[in-house]
């Protein structure tokens, strides 16, 4: 047995010996150490083992010599780990192109045809007073048609061109954002002026002029001494500041349920110049929206007192506008997402 305990004492004697000279220029040198040494069949752990048949005269001094040998391996695998690590990570700061960009490989975005028409749309009615007012896109009977003068009988609450909620005759997908307008007039007192953006919806076949789902700004100004002449001169100034300064409008008698007089509204083609050419259909003029003087059946609808107050209202398609001033020929193209066809619009300022 003290033949044994010598031999122990001669390989920790070693050990002590490999262990104080260890050095090391890789990570996975010192990982490859601490494997030898330390791990559950290690060397060091080995002797430990054998540290239990050791004679009981010769504990104390064998213990204080393995315990010294076990911390002194901890030690310089810490040591060079920690060296080796800092000098990691100094040579791949060190290494760094900083003038090369962030993001070379990501493109920047554009915003949608649609996005870019309506905030331009909502840019100039801003600069004459008008807000911006928001609604459902689910609306009840009430304001969606009743509210607007539209009939029971009216053709535009037939399921061939009104989507229903689950068959339910007081719940539609809105057909126009004008039944925002409704809410408005139910909780604010005149003077209003807002312009209502949003989607809405009808049961139309899909085709390179009509879909299911489109988009419509619809305008209300109401105060004491609204003319059609304000209407008129409000018109203008759109058509001009969208389409350009040289811009005429003329306006043609027409019928809306919720307007009286009404009115739709035609700009001259701004290709031609007003001269004639296949988009304008020879005919000099391209229409654009539809207009007229609030009906005061619906301010009485809405509480407010038709002797006191007029209006007028409009509404336009963004979609017919977007197509009239970039000369996009086919509705679908809105809706497809094909980046070839985005990509040529307002590139997204960061």
């Amino acid at each position: 047995m003290p033949d044994k305990a010598n031999t122990m004492l001669e390989k920790i004697e070693k050990l002590l010996h490999e262990v104080e000279g260890f050095t090391a220029q890789t990570i996975d040198q010192v990982e490859e150490y601490r494997i030898k040494w330390l791990s559950k069949k290690g060397e060091i752990t080995s002797l430990f083992e054998d540290f239990r048949s050791v004679p009981n005269e010769m504990k104390k001094e064998m213990g204080q010599r393995l315990n010294e040998l076990r911390n002194k391996a901890q030690e310089q695998i810490n040591f060079f780990k920690e060296k080796l690590e800092t000098v990691t990570d100094t040579n791949t700061a060190g290494n760094l192109d900083l003038t090369i960009p962030a993001y070379p490989s990501i493109q920047m975005g554009s915003r949608h045809p649609l996005s870019v028409t309506k905030n331009e749309i909502i840019d100039i009615f801003a600069r004459i007073g008008f807000t911006v007012s928001d609604g459902p896109e689910i609306e009840d009977d009430w304001h969606n048609f009743s509210a607007l003068n539209t009939p029971e009988n009216h053709p535009a609450r037939d399921m061939q061109d009104t989507f229903y909620v689950n068959l339910n005759p007081e719940m539609v997908l809105r057909t126009q954002t004008s039944s925002v307008q409704v809410h408005i007039m139910e909780y604010q007192k005149p003077p209003i002026r807002t312009i209502s953006p949003g989607r809405v919806y009808r049961n139309e076949a899909i085709s390179a002029r009509a879909h299911c789902q489109f988009h419509q700004v619809e305008g209300l100004y109401i105060d004491d001494q609204v003319s059609f002449a304000d209407l008129k001169q409000t018109l203008l100034y759109f058509a001009r500041e969208m389409f350009g300064a040289k811009t005429e409008i003329r306006l043609r008698p027409s019928y809306f349920p919720f307007t009286e007089p009404s009115a739709e509204v035609d700009i001259s083609c701004t290709l031609c110049g007003g001269k004639g050419c296949n988009v304008c259909k020879y005919t000099g003029w391209v229409e654009i929206l539809g207009c007229g003087m609030v009906d005061p059946q619906v301010l009485e609808n809405c509480k407010i007192d038709s002797n006191k107050f007029r209006g007028f209202a409009f509404g336009m398609g963004i979609e017919r506008i977007t197509m009239l001033k970039y000369q996009i020929k086919d509705l679908r193209l809105f809706f497809e997402n094909d980046a070839r066809f985005l990509k040529q619009f307002s590139p997204v300022s960061l």
